[in-house]
């Protein structure tokens, strides 16, 4: 759900603004109406100076924190930031380096050891080396006759060869002379090997930077609450010759009494109200635990607009379903759900995601248990089970229908959501269209299933409810602004709309299409494992690696679409059919 919040409305004399501001900064409650982006010259240096620390700091998260390769000069806390900066920039510059000379080293190995002092002693002779390179097949034993060639190297079915002219003398050799490399092959090693020393040292010193994150985050946090503070300043309206600042807040209802009692001690004029839609107050959710896990997955598309319904609790327990059809096994579940609890006990900074990827696999061993699937191979061929447990497992026409069936459940539940929705918000009479699609939905799914299963048949009388009455509301409540035969008419050609649904329900296709891909990568996995066993001595050896390493690479790509197909329904699918429209922007109260 969205939390309630309440409007404030400052009236600051303009020299005690900016202790005002840090008065509020200090509470941490409220949202002082702002820019998010640089105004002048002075943000925009606050707004670069984030941006740096923020690419220091993912740049740092790749090295291994250490405070064994400590600098011999102490880096203080002022200077941090700069030297990060430049030991990275030193990094990649060396980088570069090395991968030219690389480059260079492996266009000079096959002209051999070309020694500078001994090329330097053919030129004292009044000599000239001309070299070339050409294939095999065009090298032409005459050549050796005709001209003083000596061949260096044959390599790759290329042959490199210097050809010995007098200084200054024309030469008409067929071939176009190359340039060798500027240097010889030891050169080229023994400056690699510099650099390579180099780079060493400076992956080292960034381990000890890395170490020094903490304090990196605590500046940046620092520099946040600095420009927020500035922004908030210079956002304020002035009034009165410049001699008072005007500044609206947003902080969350239950917190009214603290705030106030907080503000009363300020000589400043403030006012209160409950907060309205058209304020586009800024949005805080407010789940409860298991709720508040799938959070940052809705907040990858966006948040609800203030005084709109939170999918968020509606959304949770079908993407957490949704996840196990699609990753279909139990036994990748199992990983999960133990790997996550494990993993709580050493990354507690991860918790909440580490629960969260524990419901996924819950959720995965409740849904893989209806084909029975356990590491890519089928318990009822594992194991001798009774048939009345046999029985209970889904072939995969059945799952292929149980995954249609689902996606319209969540389909038909979002509809009437958002029925339920506005008819609370705006007036029964804006519900009534999305339960007459509701109803002619669960028409159109009863008389196509009894094509195949007569016994689904509804009676007559629902039937006629249902199919009619469905049609009725739709034609009749579609729109609801015009006179009655605009409005008639509008529903009418609303009716197109059963298409989109149609095409919605195959959607949930999917579900069943990843299932079924990641139970046979997994059966592929066994059975290349259990051949490998037939090997002698080393088979059974074999046969574990194949096990570990295939089953690992199944799960880890069974996981990426599980997580990915899913949101793609609930973004799509579900929202659309529940009328969310979104935009709202996060609760980000001033705070130190």
């Amino acid at each position: 759900m969205i939390t309630k919040m309440t409007k404030y409305s400052f009236i600051v004399y303009h020299q005690e603004l900016n202790s005002f501001l840090e008065t509020l900064q200090s509470l941490g409650m409220v949202d002082i109406v702002r820019n998010n982006k640089p105004i002048d010259q002075k943000s925009g240096e606050m707004f670069d100076q984030i941006k740096r620390y923020k690419s220091a700091l993912k740049r740092l998260a790749h090295f291994t924190p250490s405070i064994d390769a400590a600098p011999s000069h102490t880096v203080s806390e002022a200077e941090l930031l700069t030297t990060v900066e430049s030991s990275l920039s030193l990094l990649d510059a060396n980088k570069q380096e090395l991968d030219s000379l690389n480059r260079d080293l492996e266009s000079a190995l096959p002209w051999g050891e070309l020694d500078s002092q001994d090329l330097s002693k053919i030129d004292a002779l009044s000599l000239t080396l001309h070299f070339y390179v050409c294939s095999a097949k065009r090298f032409e034993d005459e050549w050796t006759q005709k001209y003083a060639i000596h061949e260096l190297n044959r390599e790759n079915d290329r042959v490199y060869f210097a050809l010995i002219t007098k200084k200054d003398e024309e030469t008409d050799f067929p071939l176009q002379e190359v340039r060798i490399p500027q240097f010889s092959v030891s050169d080229y090693r023994q400056k690699i090997a510099d650099l390579e020393s180099y780079k060493t040292t400076l992956e080292s010193l960034l381990q000890y930077l890395a170490s020094k994150s903490d304090i990196l985050q605590s500046q940046l946090n620092e520099t946040i609450a600095l420009s927020d503070l500035y922004l908030a300043g210079k956002s304020s309206v002035k009034e009165a010759d410049d001699t008072l600042a005007l500044l609206t807040g947003y902080a969350p209802k239950e917190q009214d009494q603290l705030i106030c009692a907080q503000l009363e001690n300020t000589s400043v004029y403030f006012t209160t109200e409950e907060a309205k839609e058209e304020d586009n107050p800024p949005v805080k959710l407010k789940n409860n635990w298991f709720t508040r896990l799938f959070e940052p997955i809705g907040e990858l598309y966006m948040l609800p607009k203030y005084g709109e319904l939170d999918l968020t609790p509606y959304f949770a327990p079908f993407y957490m379903l949704f996840f196990g059809l699609c990753l279909g096994d139990m036994g990748y579940g199992l990983v999960m759900l133990i790997g996550a609890g494990l993993a709580k006990l050493k990354f507690k900074e991860f918790k909440p995601y580490l629960n969260l990827l524990q419901f996924l696999g819950f959720g995965a061993v409740l849904m893989a248990s209806l084909t029975g699937v356990f590491f890519g191979a089928k318990l009822n061929e594992l194991f001798t089970l009774p048939d009345a447990v046999n029985g209970f497992f889904f072939s995969d026409l059945k799952m292929f229908w149980f995954a249609i069936i689902f996606g319209l459940v969540q389909i038909l539940f979002a509809r009437m959501l958002n029925a339920i929705d506005s008819m609370i918000r705006k007036g029964w009479i804006y519900g009534m269209a999305n339960i007459g699609w509701t109803l002619l939905i669960i028409w159109c799914s009863f008389a196509y299933a009894e094509t195949m299963i007569p016994e689904l048949a509804m009676p007559a009388w629902l039937s006629y409810l249902t199919g009619w009455g469905g049609l009725a509301l739709i034609v009749l409540f579609s729109s609801t602004e015009g006179n009655v035969f605009g409005r008639i008419f509008k529903g009418a050609f609303s009716l197109y709309d059963i298409t989109g649904v149609f095409g919605d329900m195959l959607s949930y296709i999917r579900l069943f299409g990843l299932g079924t891909a990641g139970g046979i990568l997994g059966l592929v996995v066994n059975s290349v494992a259990i051949n490998m066993s037939s090997i002698s001595y080393i088979g059974w050896i074999l046969t574990l690696i194949m096990l570990l390493v295939g089953h690992t690479a199944v799960l880890l790509l069974s996981m990426l679409g599980a997580f990915v197909h899913p949101m793609r329904l609930t973004f799509v699918e579900f929202y659309k059919n529940s009328g969310f429209t979104g935009g709202g922007k996060a609760f980000n109260p001033l705070k130190k």
